[in-house]
């Protein structure tokens, strides 16, 4: 790798962000990048929106939340099935790169448009920085895993959240000099905006409580696409918070099954998904968290919220080891005896892993300076 000097021109960086998770990755690189330029510009970045989510909830709310720019182009891929979205995606981001290469395209997580503009990137022999690499299930039936792994196969440089992702990527063959411990963006972000956090209207419409409610979320398809399974989840959640008020904001992917069901109970709100800021206070202050995400439970765990995922297996096993999340699986039964635990107090004190402390994009940008190769 070479150093960049001072006489070289400005390295041209795209920025791509497609879903939900992924506003939350880009916005401390992108002011980490600002920060730097307000010194000695040498940095130019393009920012690509894919469009993957196209609910204005679950992506156009966050640019405002955060703080991020307008895109400079949105693809408008929209949905469909995981072959068409990355099919869209991959022609849209093809022109796009054309009319403006880059030195390098940066990526984050794990989400379809992270594979799919790696993918186009590599093909127009642009390098490829892949945020967040090296994380691991290895269940090969969920998507997104299918989607690190393959992004990993391509890209150049990886920035890992810990030391085992960079290990699992010399497992694969990466080279020492392309891993760069560097931390967790997310939870950049979370610290930047811990003090901005706003109370939804529900909080004092339903009269919560502090420490008095249970935080939902559902999206995986082992939990919701099976209307039996979901049924099963949500009456054992309800049955057994000891009438604690569970809150839950609906992904859209849940809905299309969720109110067929008939679900109800009086201590189940369903709510339309929030916005970044409305959603970690409602974290931050209830009993805990039910949930099948991963970014989730990073949040969780710095923020010392205790943690019940249902999920068989987790790409962020220093939540479990260090935080404060305990992996319950995807079996209704083991929901009761989790809760049971919570309510006896006797959830386990948690840690913050190593480097998550509100400075990864600040080291990600400085790498990136210091060693990107010009073409």
């Amino acid at each position: 790798m070479m150093q960049i000097s001072k006489g070289l021109k400005c390295i041209k960086l795209t920025i791509i962000a497609g879903a939900r998770p992924n506003f939350m990755k880009i916005a401390p690189v992108i002011h980490a990048i600002e920060k730097f330029n307000a010194k000695r510009k040498q940095m130019e970045y393009r920012l690509v929106h894919t469009g993957q989510h196209y609910d204005r909830n679950m992506s156009d709310m966050f640019f405002e939340e955060l703080n991020i720019p307008e895109p400079d182009v949105n693809l408008g891929v929209g949905g469909g099935t995981q072959a068409e979205q990355t099919a869209g995606i991959m022609i849209g981001f093809e022109k796009e790169l054309m009319a403006h290469p880059a030195d390098l395209v940066i990526v984050v997580g794990d989400v379809t448009s992270t594979m799919a503009c790696s993918i186009v990137a590599k093909k127009l022999h642009a390098k490829v920085a892949h945020i967040e690499a090296g994380i691991r299930s290895w269940d090969l039936t969920m998507p997104e895993e299918i989607n690190r792994m393959v992004t990993d196969c391509l890209a150049d440089y990886y920035f890992t959240t810990t030391e085992l992702a960079g290990q699992n990527l010399r497992n694969a063959g990466a080279k020492d000099e392309q891993i760069f411990f560097v931390g967790n963006v997310m939870i950049d972000t979370l610290l930047a905006n811990i003090n901005r956090l706003v109370k939804p209207d529900i909080y004092n419409s339903l009269s919560l409580k502090e420490k008095e409610y249970i935080m939902l979320t559902l999206h995986r398809p082992a939990n919701v696409d099976e209307a039996d399974k979901l049924k099963a989840l949500m009456n054992e959640i309800v049955a057994h918070v000891h009438g604690l008020p569970v809150i839950f904001p609906i992904h859209p992917r849940t809905s299309k099954i969720f109110f067929e069901l008939g679900i109800a109970a009086d201590n189940l709100h369903i709510v339309d998904p929030m916005g970044y800021l409305e959603f970690n206070y409602m974290v931050k202050h209830a009993k805990a968290v039910i949930t099948d995400s991963g970014g989730i439970t990073e949040e969780t765990t710095v923020m010392d919220i205790p943690c019940i995922t249902l999920r068989d297996n987790t790409e962020r096993p220093e939540t479990c080891t260090i935080g404060t999340n305990e992996l319950i699986g995807t079996n209704p039964n083991a929901i009761k005896p989790a809760l049971d635990k919570l309510f006896a107090g006797e959830w386990k004190k948690g840690g913050i892993p190593e480097r998550w402390d509100g400075k990864t994009a600040e080291r990600i940008v400085g790498i990136i300076i210091l060693h990107t190769k010009r073409l």
